[in-house]
C-alpha cells in the first residue's frame, strides 16, 4: 500500500494484438522505464479489433512474464463469461511461478459483448452476473488457499481440486475487484487486494469533472463496506483506469500531471492508461507520452518534451467490461 509520502503508482495497459517481438519490445519498454504493472485486457476479442488478431491471454502473460523481471502483471480483467474459477486459479498459480510472484489477477462481472454469447450461454441480467461473480470469486480464493478443494454452489461445482505447489505470493495470487456499485464494492472489500473503477459507461455525464464525482461516490461506497465488513479500507490498493470519460489526461504532460494530482487528492493509489497505438481511432495519444511520463514521475532518462507540452482536448469513449 502507498502511504502519505508514497508517489502514486502508474501502469500501462495494453491489447494483445500484435506480432510478439513487438509485445516484447513494449513489455519490456515499459519494465525499463521504471512503471510499476502492465496489464492486458482478457477477451476473446474486443469490439473493434474483431476482425484483427487477438492473442490468447493466459499464454500472453506467460510470455511477458518470461521476458521481463520486475514489472508486475495482471488482467485488466477476467470474467465468468469466459473463466472457470478452477482453470483460472490453476493458469493464476503456474504463472506466479513463472513469473516469480508478480501476478495480480483482475476480475469483474463481465459484460454483454462477444464473451458473453460465444459459448451459447443465456443472457444474464447485472444481478445474475454479480451474483455468478460473488460465487466465482469464493471459488477463485479458496482453490488458491488449499492444497485442495471441493466446492458446490449454485453456478459452480468442483470436485477433489488439486493445487500443487500452491502460489509464490502468500496466501494466494493478489485479487484486484473491478467494482462500480454497492454489491460489487462489497466484493471487493471482503476478497480484494485492490479495486479497479474507469467510472460509470452508463453515466449520462462523461466529463472530467462528473467522472470525478462519480469515482467519489464510488471510493465512499468502498470505505462504507470495508467499516461493516470491520476492514481498514487502506488496505485495499485503488486502482483508476482512464479510459471513459472526456478527459484526455495523456494529450500533454502538463494535463497528465494535473490529472495525477486530481486522482490522487480523490484517494487513488494507481493510475493506468491505454499504451498508445498512433493507428488507433481512441488510443492515438503521443507514443512519446510514454517516455515523458516515465521521466516526470519515474526518474526515467530525460527526452524531448517540447512536442508534448501543447494543451489537448477530446473525447473518448472506450470501455472495458
Amino acid at each position: 500500500m502507498n502511504t502519505a509520502n508514497d508517489r502514486l503508482r502508474l501502469g500501462v495497459v495494453m491489447v494483445p494484438t500484435d506480432p510478439w517481438p513487438e509485445t516484447v519490445a513494449a513489455a519490456r519498454r515499459v519494465e525499463a522505464l521504471g512503471y510499476d504493472h502492465l496489464w492486458v485486457y482478457d477477451h476473446l476479442t474486443w469490439r473493434r479489433f474483431q476482425e484483427k488478431p487477438w492473442h490468447a491471454i493466459y499464454p500472453w502473460l506467460t510470455g511477458v512474464a518470461a521476458a521481463t523481471e520486475r514489472i508486475r502483471i495482471g488482467t485488466m480483467v477476467s470474467s465468468p463469461n469466459i473463466r472457470h474459477p478452477l482453470i483460472l486459479a490453476k493458469d493464476a498459480m503456474t504463472i506466479d511461478h513463472i513469473s516469480g510472484g508478480r501476478l495480480t489477477i483482475g476480475i469483474g462481472a463481465g459484460g454483454v459483448g462477444f464473451d458473453a454469447h460465444a459459448f451459447g450461454q443465456p443472457a444474464l441480467t447485472p444481478g445474475q452476473r454479480i451474483e455468478r461473480l460473488a460465487e466465482f470469486v469464493d471459488a477463485f480464493d479458496l482453490l488458491l488457499r488449499e492444497d485442495e478443494h471441493h466446492y458446490k454452489g449454485e453456478w459452480y461445482t468442483i470436485n477433489e481440486a488439486r493445487m500443487l505447489p500452491g502460489c509464490v505470493q502468500r496466501p494466494r495470487v493478489p485479487l484486484a475487484v473491478a467494482a462500480s456499485r454497492p454489491r460489487g464494492l462489497t466484493l471487493a472489500a471482503h476478497h480484494g487486494q485492490a479495486w479497479i473503477t474507469y467510472g460509470d459507461a452508463t453515466s449520462e455525464d462523461l466529463s472530467a469533472a462528473g467522472t470525478e464525482r462519480i469515482v467519489a461516490a464510488q471510493l465512499a461506497g468502498l470505505e462504507e463496506a470495508c467499516a461493516a465488513l470491520e476492514r481498514d479500507p487502506a488496505d485495499i490498493d485503488r486502482i483508476f483506469l482512464i479510459g471513459i470519460s472526456e478527459a484526455r489526461p495523456l494529450t500533454s504532460l502538463e494535463a497528465f500531471v494535473d490529472f495525477v494530482g486530481r486522482y490522487r487528492e480523490l484517494g487513488f493509489t494507481d493510475l493506468v492508461f491505454h499504451y498508445p497505438r498512433p493507428e488507433d481511432e481512441v488510443w492515438n495519444d503521443p507514443p512519446e507520452m510514454v517516455e515523458a511520463i516515465a521521466e516526470h514521475f519515474l526518474g526515467a532518462r530525460p527526452v524531448d518534451r517540447s512536442r508534448l507540452m501543447s494543451t489537448g482536448s477530446g473525447d473518448i469513449r472506450s470501455q472495458p467490461s
